[in-house]
């Protein structure tokens, strides 16, 4: 056990490991399926007691990394619009983007905010926002102190795991991740259950009215 926790320590040390972090939540901002955060909470989880990486650089870069490619999306959502590219024309991804664009005109900072933490859900937020137009510079403040939240977050869970289990880092590893994974999972019933509960909401709201249109509305005479 003591060569694995001195081979992670040793990768954990490279001085490619930064630069590679920041990339990946660069590059997650609109490929979800980068592991950023599991980067992030087990460079976390071996630096705690080691003390490299730095917890600080590592907070610090992930959340530069994840704020310049939210910049980068909104920039892709401001120029190709909300519908550009095929994953987005899926029904799930619709849902999300119609209920993305609503909030965004009532609740942008809570929605952007709280965004950061649903991988999709983030893609779909921040391509919304530029697809719509919403304020540049109000995007960019409630992102920052959403990327930097999240980085604190990402980092203390990963700093948590990884002093329960100091003495195997690799454990530690994988205790980070398994706690981001399910934190992430419950956030994102959460949203879920929001979505449902919206549509729900906007279907009964709509009925009433389509029911009148079809009581008022006179029939169409065949003039054939």
């Amino acid at each position: 056990m003591e060569l694995v926790n001195e081979a992670i320590t040793q990768a954990a040390s490279a001085w490619w490991v930064l630069p590679l972090l920041f990339l990946f939540c660069l590059m997650d901002a609109f490929f979800p399926i980068v592991p950023s955060e599991s980067f992030l909470v087990s460079l976390a989880a071996v630096g705690i007691h080691s003390g490299s990486p730095n917890l600080f650089l590592v907070g610090a870069l992930g959340a530069a990394g994840a704020l310049l490619g939210d910049q980068i999306t909104y920039a892709i959502g401001r120029k190709i619009g909300a519908h550009g590219f095929k994953w987005m024309r899926g029904r799930r991804a619709q849902r999300v983007l119609h209920y993305a664009e609503k909030k965004l005109e009532t609740s942008g900072a809570l929605l952007i905010f709280t965004a950061r933490y649903i991988p999709v859900g983030r893609v779909a937020v921040n391509l919304t926002a530029g697809a719509t137009g919403f304020s540049h510079k109000r995007f960019t403040l409630f992102d920052t102190i959403g990327v930097l939240t999240w980085a604190i977050y990402s980092v203390s869970i990963g700093a948590l795991a990884g002093n329960w289990m100091h003495d195997n880092k690799l454990l530690g590893i994988v205790l980070s991740i398994v706690i981001a994974v399910v934190l992430g999972f419950v956030i994102d019933r959460i949203v879920s259950w929001a979505l449902n509960r919206y549509h729900r909401r906007v279907e009964s709201a709509d009925k009433p009215a389509k029911e009148f249109e079809r009581e008022t509305v006179p029939p169409s005479i065949d003039e054939g």
